[in-house]
């Protein structure tokens, strides 16, 4: 085949790639008549909920109501709604907490066009739900109080005693807190060495706080702890470009978790619902992801910071699924409970 007639054959090939990544016109025409879809999302309304809706609407004519939680609440209020039989969530997303509604039925087997273009591992493998963006979690600090030359780099620099009663975590039951940093360790350490790692830890008296991974990144921009554990890394970036005093680390490996998109079993609007979750899964909705300085799953839409996503190579990464978060952080959780709590 000659170049001029690839050309055209190509041409004539992109038309129909981009209608694949399409709903079929009976499923849209039907979401378009069901007129509406409800969102229960743990994103943050202001940087992505709010404009994704905006987005969509624009595009098909069909109004978002969602609903902003973090990834346990999302799945208890599903999880309660189904009891009552009474489920008014269309499309849910989330970090955990899908693994107790699939047993449950909960859960719609299904994922869209859009999702084929993903990696395998932001898919699920049975087909309940496929990833649209990543946390990459780290340690942040603050520059002003700890030089970069004096930054840590591994776990063990952690463990100087220069840093002892300056490092700061959030305490709650999460990924992205203390349960989801000692899960790290666990891993890369193995189970023994890992706990005799943690016991050297705890010694540094690290302030446990209450609220998220962006309000203990907030602390440390005031100057409450000088470095935090299991921050999401495009915070330090974001605040980083607003001129805040901070900086993430890429200790590696580093733990990465998928929020996970599913759509209901009983969704109200099942077709707009469809439409909603291959929306976000598609080019357009990943650059979304992008322009509210998330990281994107779509290898073909790089973050607006390409250092933040691991590339497997300068940066690796653990990663870790919502079913593997449901199973694991129940020991994770106890184990710090005995050592950092004992």
């Amino acid at each position: 085949m000659t170049i001029r007639n690839l050309i055209r054959a190509m041409a004539l090939l992109l038309p129909h790639l981009a209608a694949a990544q399409e709903l079929d016109p009976a499923t849209i025409a039907a979401a378009k008549q069901e007129g509406s879809v409800v969102w229960y999302t743990t994103q943050i309304v202001d940087q992505f909920a709010r404009p994704a809706a905006a987005a969509f609407e624009k595009k098909y004519g069909i109004h978002v109501d969602y609903v902003r939680a973090d990834s346990a609440a999302v799945a208890l209020r599903i999880l309660n709604e189904g009891k009552a039989g009474q489920v008014h969530a269309d499309v849910f997303d989330g970090t955990s907490g899908v693994a107790a509604l699939k047993t449950r039925g909960l859960v719609l087997k299904y994922l869209p066009p859009a999702a084929e273009k993903l990696a395998a591992q932001y898919r699920d493998p049975d087909q309940f739900w496929a990833a649209t963006n990543l946390y990459v979690l780290t340690p942040g600090y603050n520059t002003q109080a700890l030089p970069p030359a004096e930054a840590p780099k591994t776990f063990d620099d952690l463990l100087d005693p220069k840093l002892k009663d300056r490092i700061a975590w959030n305490i709650s039951p999460s990924s992205s807190a203390a349960p989801g940093f000692i899960g790290l360790i666990l891993h890369t350490m193995g189970e023994e060495p890992g706990r005799a790692y943690l016991k050297k830890l705890a010694k540094q008296n690290i302030l446990g706080v209450q609220g998220s991974a962006r309000q203990v990144l907030d602390q440390v921009i005031a100057g409450e702890a000088d470095l935090a554990l299991n921050i999401f890394n495009t915070h330090a970036v974001i605040s980083a470009g607003k001129g805040a005093p901070v900086a993430w680390i890429p200790m590696q490996p580093i733990m990465v978790t998928l929020s996970a998109l599913s759509v209901t079993a009983a969704a109200p609007h099942p077709n707009a619902a469809r439409l909603l979750m291959n929306f976000l899964l598609s080019e357009d909705g990943q650059k979304l992801y992008r322009t509210a300085n998330y990281i994107p799953v779509l290898d073909s839409v790089p973050p607006e910071d390409p250092s933040v996503r691991p590339d497997g190579v300068k940066v690796k990464a653990y990663f870790v699924g919502p079913e593997q978060i449901d199973a694991l952080m129940p020991h994770w959780v106890a184990v710090f409970n005995e050592i950092f709590k004992g």
